[in-house]
């Protein structure tokens, strides 16, 4: 057997969402800045992303990982997440793939019953409490970036729906956040494909109404999801909701997706209606579940924010080497309607 550039990936899942993680056969893209060798990575060897996601190799209901040296003095390792359609700024699913794999494989070492993990990542610094009771890696506890309201009850047109009150949030990604009752949807399994067509069009209507843009870091600039967020209750004395998640270019994050709890969590706050310290569970299409709460306020640029606590588990499924063989005529895989949506 001849594979040119063979990779060494871990498999694992998040609650549900697949996200694995390369540990071997990749050199770390050049940059100053985590965020610069995303960039670098996206612009010079999209090819990695593309042979280990698309067909035949990767499927669409899964995003992968690169482990790479830190930036940063204070960072243990650092992060770049690769999704279908983007190079993401931060996804806290994959942040609970990333170092459980990396502390399972030994890539870092565990310190203890509660291992921290410093995790530079493009959207800032991460601070993760890693649960390592009996030297299996049983829970991650992470902080994330300050997380903010961009757009609050605005409205927008949408084609086959016509106007739509939204908001819009950031916590990692930027999200269009839409009511499922406002679009008459139950967030069901059996509904999946549905609000996968729905929040698809929902997010390409509010990318072109509602420009969307980081106070402190321009090139963050896109709406990229669509999270369809059920009513807020009151479970055995818990504030829960249940939401879904439309990952581009058409499927549904399986886990409560880190980056989408946490700008729910900030609009949350932003209508009074989460406090600092108060517990929220929020739940997936799996009811799959996070447990949150609001660490602190913080600013982004001059714009309120919250600091989102979020805690979730991921299992290791295993290890596979990729590669291409010379003659192999999809070096870079390949995409179909079937399954990729568009």
């Amino acid at each position: 057997m001849f594979l040119d550039r063979a990779i060494t990936v871990v498999g694992a899942h998040a609650e549900g969402e697949v996200g694995r993680v390369i540990t071997g056969g990749v050199l770390p893209p050049r940059g100053a800045s985590m965020f610069e060798r995303m960039a670098n990575l996206e612009r010079d060897s999209a090819w990695l992303r593309n042979m280990l996601l698309f067909d035949p190799r990767g499927s669409v209901n899964a995003a992968v990982n690169l482990i790479t040296p830190p930036t940063r003095d204070d960072a243990d390792i650092g992060m770049i997440v690769m999704e279908s359609d983007y190079f993401v700024p931060m996804s806290g699913s994959n942040l609970i793939c990333t170092v459980t794999v990396a502390l399972e494989t030994g890539v870092i070492p565990m310190r203890g019953a509660e291992t921290i993990v410093r995790v530079d990542t493009p959207a800032g610094l991460v601070e993760v409490v890693a649960d390592c009771t009996d030297g299996r890696c049983r829970r991650i506890t992470f902080r994330n970036i300050p997380s903010f309201v961009m757009h609050r009850d605005s409205m927008i047109e949408v084609p086959g729906i016509g106007s739509l009150r939204v908001d819009v949030a950031y916590g990692g990604m930027i999200y269009c956040i839409v009511n499922a009752t406002d679009v008459g949807v139950a967030l069901a399994r059996d509904e999946a494909r549905d609000l996968v067509e729905l929040g698809e069009r929902i997010k390409a209507a509010a990318a072109e109404q509602l420009p969307s843009v980081h106070p402190e870091n321009p090139s963050i600039h896109t709406i990229n999801q669509t999270e369809i967020a059920g009513p807020l209750e009151v479970i055995d004395g818990v504030k829960t909701s249940k939401n879904a998640v439309v990952v581009s270019p058409g499927r549904l994050d399986r886990c409560p997706c880190g980056t989408g709890t946490s700008a729910r969590m900030a609009l949350l706050h932003a209508r009074g209606e989460l406090a600092v310290g108060e517990r929220f569970r929020h739940l997936s299409i799996l009811d799959t579940a996070f447990e949150c709460r609001i660490a602190e306020t913080a600013k982004a640029g001059n714009v309120p924010a919250i600091v989102p606590e979020i805690s979730g588990r991921a299992w290791l499924t295993g290890i596979s080497y990729y590669g291409v063989d010379p003659e192999d005529p999809f070096p870079e895989g390949y995409r179909l309607s079937d399954t990729w949506f568009r």
